[in-house]
Parts: C-alpha cells; sequence; structure tokens
C-alpha cells in the first residue's frame, strides 16, 4: 500500500525532473572531460593535464558555486578559458533544474502524490481501533465529531478539497488523516485501511448513492467481516445494497417514516427512542404528540412518498400538494402549487387540516411553507425538512414540532450500531412494547437522568473488557446482582447513576430492564444508561479485583500482592 504511493512519487520525480538532471549532467561530464584534455602550463617543454580525478574534484566544487581556486597546480590560459565556458555553462543548467523542481513542487499532480504519501503513512502507523468515513459532509462531520468525543480514531475520505480542509478547523482532540478522493474507487479505501485489522467498520455518507453502492461493494468483497453503514435515499439502491448482504442501510427519510409512525400510535416510545438515540450532552425537549386527523403534505419527492406511506399505515388522510401530478395515480387528493401562497394551501384545505408536513429539497421554500400554514392555522402541527445543516439558525428560530435533518437521522443511526449495537434490539422492544409500559419507563428514566441525552454503552463480562467480574462470576456460589454492582468504589452505600435496559445472555437469550436482584453470569453483555463519572467507576470496579471486592463486600484490601497475603493472615 505505501511502497506503491512512494514509488509513484519517485517515479513521477524522475519523469518530470529527467530533462534538467540529463542536461546538468551533461554539462558537468563535458566540463570534466575538457579539463583533462585542454592542455595546462608546460613543464620542461611538456604540457601538463589533468588527471579525471582533479578535474571531478575542480568542477565539483566549482561549478555548484562552492568556491573556485586553481588546483591542483596554477592553470594555463586555455584552462581558464574552459572554465570560464564551465561555469557559465553550469549556471544555465542549475538555473534549467532548480526552475523545473520549482515548477514539479507547484504542479497538483505532485502535490496530490505527496498528500497520498503522507496519508498512507499515517495510517499505516496507526496502530488503535478507528473507524473509515467515506464523505466529510454534514452526517460525516456529527459521526467525527462524536467518536473524537468518544476518544475513538477515525480515518476520512472525501472528495471535495474545501470540505477536506474544515477538518483542521474544527478543533478535534486527535488527528484524523483523510485523503481528498472518490471514495467510489477500492484504491482508495485499501488505501484508508478497510482491510487492516483495527478497522472497525466503514461509513458510507457521501451525497452520491452510486458511491455509496460501490463503498459497500468493495467493502462487502474486500473486507466482509468489516460492518459497513451506508446512506442512501433511493428504494432502489436500498434495495441493491441489500442484494449483496450489506448489513446496515440508513434510509433518512424512511427512517422518519418509521418515527412519524411510531409517534402516531405511541408517543413515549418516540420520545424514549429519541432522548436515548441522541448525541451525548444535548437536551430533548418533550414537544406535544402528532395529532391524527388530515395532514397536507407539501413535495412530493422520494421523502414525501415515504412519509405518505408512514401516515397512511397510520389510517391518516393525505392531501398532497405538488406542481406535478402524483405518479402513482389518484390514490390521493392533489393540489397543484408548491404550498408557498396561501391558495394552494386553503384549496387542500389547511384550515380545517391538523398537520402539515414541508418536505420539498429548498429550505427556503419549506419555511415559507410553514409559515403561510401557521398564519392559517395556528393550531397546525409543524413537520419541515431541513436540507442543509448551514441553514440551521433559521430552523432554530422557527418554532416547528419536527425538524427533518438528514445528516443528525444518519449520524444518530450511525453511532447506535457502532458505538452501543444493544441499542439497536432494545429499541426494537421498546417499539413494540404497550404504550403505557413505554410511558412508565420514559417517566423513570428521565426522573432519574433528566432530558438531556444521557450517556449510553455496553460491557460484556468476559476477560477482556470487565476482567475482575468475569474471573469472580465464573466461581462457584458467587452470584453479583445488578443492585451489588452498580455502587459507588469510594462509598459503595451510593449507588450509581446508571441503570441496566438490556441483557443479552451467552446462550442467545436476552432480558428487558432486569430487576435489581438479577445475578450476572460470565459471558453477559449489558447495556446501561448512566453518566460519564458512572461508566468511569464502574470500569475499574470492573477490571480491580480489590475494588470490586469493595463494591460488594466493604473490605478494603491493601493495593499490592504481599500485603494482601498479610491482610488475609491476619484476618
Amino acid at each position: 500500500m505505501t511502497l506503491s504511493s512512494h514509488r509513484g512519487v519517485i517515479f513521477l520525480v524522475l519523469r518530470r525532473m529527467r530533462a534538467p538532471l540529463t542536461v546538468l549532467i551533461s554539462i558537468f561530464a563535458l566540463a570534466v572531460l575538457g579539463l583533462t584534455v585542454v592542455p595546462g602550463i608546460e613543464v620542461d617543454g611538456e604540457a601538463r593535464r589533468m588527471s579525471f580525478f582533479h578535474a571531478f574534484y575542480f568542477i565539483s566544487y566549482t561549478a555548484t558555486t562552492i568556491g573556485f581556486g586553481e588546483v591542483p597546480v596554477e592553470f594555463s590560459e586555455a584552462q581558464r578559458m574552459w572554465v570560464t565556458v564551465c561555469i557559465y555553462l553550469s549556471v544555465i543548467g542549475w538555473a534549467y533544474a532548480i526552475g523545473s523542481l520549482f515548477a514539479l513542487m507547484q504542479d497538483s499532480a505532485f502535490q496530490d502524490a505527496l498528500r497520498t504519501e503522507r496519508f498512507a503513512r499515517e495510517v499505516r502507523q496507526l496502530g488503535e481501533p478507528f473507524y473509515l468515513v467515506c464523505g466529510y459532509g454534514e452526517s460525516g462531520r456529527l459521526v467525527t465529531r462524536a467518536l473524537d468525543h468518544l476518544g475513538i480514531r477515525v480515518v476520512a475520505i472525501e472528495r471535495d478539497p474545501v470540505k477536506a480542509a474544515e477538518l483542521d478547523l474544527h478543533g478535534l482532540r486527535a488527528d484524523v488523516p483523510c485523503l481528498v478522493g472518490d471514495a467510489a474507487k477500492p484504491q482508495l479505501v485499501r488505501l484508508a485501511g478497510l482491510e487492516k485489522p483495527e478497522c472497525q467498520g466503514v461509513m458510507a455518507l457521501t451525497n452520491s448513492d452510486e458511491t455509496n453502492l460501490a463503498i459497500a461493494i468493495a467493502a462487502r468483497l474486500l473486507a466482509p467481516a468489516v460492518p459497513a453503514l451506508c446512506r442512501t435515499g433511493s428504494v432502489e439502491i436500498e434495495a441493491n445494497m441489500a442484494s449483496f448482504g450489506t448489513r446496515h442501510i440508513i434510509n433518512p427519510f424512511e427512517k422518519f417514516g418509521e418515527y412519524l409512525a411510531l409517534a402516531l400510535h405511541a408517543p413515549s416510545a418516540y420520545h424514549l427512542l429519541e432522548w436515548l438515540t441522541g448525541i451525548d450532552g444535548t437536551e430533548v425537549r418533550r414537544h406535544r404528540d402528532p395529532p391524527r386527523g388530515t395532514w397536507v403534505l407539501c413535495g412530493y419527492g422520494n421523502f414525501g412518498r415515504l412519509l405518505t406511506g408512514a401516515l397512511e399505515s397510520e389510517q391518516i388522510t393525505v392531501v398532497l400538494i405538488d406542481r406535478d401530478a402524483p405518479p402513482d395515480g389518484a390514490r390521493h387528493r392533489w393540489v397543484q402549487g408548491d404550498g408557498t401562497c396561501a391558495p394552494a394551501l386553503r384549496q387542500a384545505g389547511i384550515d380545517k387540516a391538523c398537520g402539515i408536513v414541508a418536505c420539498t429539497g429548498s429550505d427556503v421554500d419549506n419555511l415559507s411553507i410553514c409559515v403561510t400554514a401557521r398564519e392559517l392555522n395556528p393550531d397546525l402541527f409543524i413537520v419541515i425538512r431541513q436540507n442543509h445543516f448551514s441553514n440551521n439558525a433559521l430552523f432554530e428560530a422557527f418554532e416547528s414540532d419536527a425538524r427533518v435533518v438528514p445528516s443528525r437521522i444518519i449520524a444518530h443511526e450511525c453511532l447506535a450500531i457502532l458505538i452501543t449495537p444493544l441499542l439497536v434490539p432494545f429499541l426494537d422492544e421498546v417499539k413494540a412494547a404497550r404504550e403505557d409500559w413505554a410511558a412508565s419507563l420514559l417517566e423513570r428514566l428521565t426522573g432519574r437522568f433528566g432530558w438531556h441525552v444521557p450517556h449510553v454503552w455496553s460491557v460484556r463480562v468476559d476477560a477482556r473488557e470487565a476482567p475482575a467480574l468475569s474471573a469472580l462470576v465464573r466461581l462457584p456460589k458467587s452470584d453479583v446482582t445488578i443492585d451489588a454492582l452498580l455502587r459507588d468504589h469510594a462509598q459503595r452505600d451510593r449507588p450509581l447513576d446508571c441503570d441496566v435496559l438490556y441483557v443479552h445472555r451467552d446462550d442467545g437469550s436476552r432480558l428487558l430492564l432486569p430487576g435489581p436482584d438479577y445475578a450476572i453470569r460470565a459471558g453477559d453483555e449489558l447495556l446501561l444508561v448512566g453518566d460519564r463519572l458512572a461508566r468511569s467507576h464502574l470500569a475499574l470496579t470492573l477490571e480491580n479485583p480489590n475494588t470490586l471486592d469493595y463494591v460488594l463486600t466493604g473490605r478494603d484490601l491493601p493495593g499490592g500482592w504481599i500485603w494482601q497475603q498479610l491482610a488475609r493472615r491476619a484476618g
């Protein structure tokens, strides 16, 4: 990988500098040859001539402008004339060579080769786990920031040099090796470390569905063990990705349709999902639940069709506003227009509607639609699509009930899948549960941790992630309950600010919301929710046998092995 790029730089230099170096070498050779032929001062009637060694030595320090001196003996007039010619020839040769070198250094192909060589070297030296992010747009930027905040390394590929340059401006804790290029080319994802054992996953987050499809194919063929998360806005591309076994396909429009349908029939489950999958530390404000009745949908593109299907699944009547007739026939009432003007909204019955969705591809049109609709019906439940994060200030100023930001949806899904894989099956259980159960769980968790997005993580009880606990629970008659484990290692009578939401047992069985008396087994994987301080305290308890013993029994054993033996004997 690195050797080929290194050779590419060398070959490019040799190819571009071939003519200047040839001219310079020819001048040096001619100068040396001339000094050996031109006769010197006569001694005893015979002209002395310079040897090749002395001629080469003299030209080496003279033609390189280091200095001048007639060695090994005084020159004759003919030799001085030849040296004068050689000096001017060498100046011309060096000027030609140096000018060509400066032109090479400014050449875009040479600079790209140097950047590629430097990128390959950084990836090769990366010896810790990392994720490969293809596309440093809005979604890629959110994912990279979140991973960097968690202390996880990232390698990026971005086609736009301007976006790639923004990596140095975002104040990330760790350096992010970034390659400017088309991630659809397999050689680039290989250069970015896709096949390295440290690569934990690849995310195809570019704005091109075709590029994301190519990345998915490359990941499937070159590194089938590496999980791939691919973004798409097309149902056809999604089906193509699924046909060759892509593990995680994220369609933000389809995902929001599922969220809206969930919010209609199980609003507490939706709030719980939104609270658990948000960016760590941000605040989730509980908003009013979407009402049932007639909804007006402006813009019947890919997102509009998916959202219409989601509303229909909940027996919601939908009226469409679009410039073109719906391609799927007369299934819905259609009003021709764009929704930015009051006549089209009135014709669609906005005064009697309970909700509106502005889902066109223009942020300005979506804001105009919602402002006009609210003036006509102040009680509307407003769902607005935000296409570009650069317009965030405008959307923050407008108080909508739900905002569709594809980049955030994609980032949340990626982080939930990669960082806490147990969160996905837990949320599936929540979606399938009764509304009263979800409401009770939401009230319990937010009452304890507040409405700021909590820290969600998972721990497997094995020798790598929990060596002390794993060794203890393997012993006979050594039951460790959740209540006994989740204690402060400095003051064991105080519980940690965290809770266990889900347990995946080693035998494949699963347990939702285990009780405090649940006995932890070896191989269990626990999904926890809480704050960062609780996670760090729990990590010490899981790793240190002395800390674990204090948390479980209250005994404060000395740290060293000798002191432990003496303490046990004294006891």
